[in-house]
């Protein structure tokens, strides 16, 4: 089968091996597939991962009971019998593998080996361009999950990335004073199209907000978050890091901040936001490629400013 396979280099694949489920998988036919910043991290060296990437993907389940069904699948391959498994917390199983990111094969490819534990059936009103952003709306969703958000809190966001933009609209229903922070025209069309106000960093006060929301993954964006914070107040960081980057922890202390993070988060609570439209997730596409132009459409996903690109591959 055709696919997008990392092995220190990417390479496109016309003839790489079919998946071999296990006996709690189904076999996914994938019709969508999106590019995200994690899959540009690998690709840099990240979780020094080898096999296929990818793992924000809608498709149609082959055979076994699933049969016919369009689904999104969570990307967590738990073990079951963990502490964290028995508290029902398999997203952090201690011996979990992950779609597309450590010891699993992801979904850039025609077919995957899904547990069926990790299945969601996407419904009929949600269209797969809406369907293939169900993984990252959910981890976006998590921030609420980790941090109450009052409708009084002053909150600023800073990386207005695919998932910054996606924070940001579930941040909002909240009814909270929400800025974010932008670089871009494009961050900033969308944000007035969502009644999001956007903001330079500069014409932002220091020690202004009750929390920061970090979806830069970056140590200059963890600086500028501890600028905004108020003493006592709150970061919550959404992004992964590559490598080790150095913080003002003293800055940390001395103001009393607390520091939250999130990652993977509720499936149906993100297929329901998108059924009932509250949520727009189609106006962040900016390309899509057939499969067979992998290489290309990661190229063009690197670039800055670039929101998401998509693979349609069946």
């Amino acid at each position: 089968m055709r696919a997008l396979l990392f092995d220190h280099t990417l390479s496109f694949e016309k003839d790489y091996q079919e998946p071999s489920p296990a006996p709690d998988e189904a076999i996914v036919r994938v019709t969508r597939a999106g590019i995200c910043n994690t899959d540009l991290e690998i690709v840099r060296g990240y979780m020094g991962f080898k096999g296929v990437l990818g793992h924000e993907f809608v498709g149609v389940v082959e055979g076994g009971a699933w049969a016919g069904r369009r689904v999104a699948g969570e990307i967590n391959v738990a073990c079951g019998a963990c502490e964290m498994c028995r508290r029902g917390i398999p997203s952090q199983c201690l011996r979990r593998t992950t779609l597309g990111i450590d010891r699993h094969d992801g979904a850039f490819a025609e077919r995957i080996a899904v547990p069926v534990a990790n299945l969601h059936a996407v419904p009929d009103e949600v269209a797969d361009d809406q369907a293939v952003f169900v993984e990252p709306l959910a981890a976006a969703l998590q921030t609420l999950e980790m941090t109450h958000i009052r409708p009084t809190d002053r909150v600023i966001l800073v990386g207005a990335g695919k998932l910054g933009l996606l924070v940001a609209q579930v941040v909002s229903l909240t009814g909270c004073r929400l800025t974010v922070v932008t670089r871009h025209a494009r961050q900033r069309e969308l944000l007035d199209k969502w009644g999001i106000e956007p903001a330079e960093r500069d014409a932002l006060p220091p020690r202004d907000a009750d929390l920061v929301i970090d979806c830069t993954g970056t140590a200059e964006g963890f600086a500028a978050a501890l600028e905004l914070v108020k003493p006592r107040g709150s970061i919550h960081l959404k992004s992964t890091y590559h490598g080790l980057p150095q913080a003002d922890l003293t800055r940390v202390v001395v103001d009393e901040v607390s520091v939250v993070s999130s990652r993977c988060g509720p499936f149906d609570a993100a297929l329901s936001l998108l059924k009932r439209g509250l949520i727009d997730v189609e106006s962040l596409v900016d390309a899509r490629f057939g499969l067979d132009a992998g290489l290309e459409a990661f190229e063009q996903a690197g670039q800055q400013g670039m929101l998401k690109v998509l693979l349609d591959i069946g």
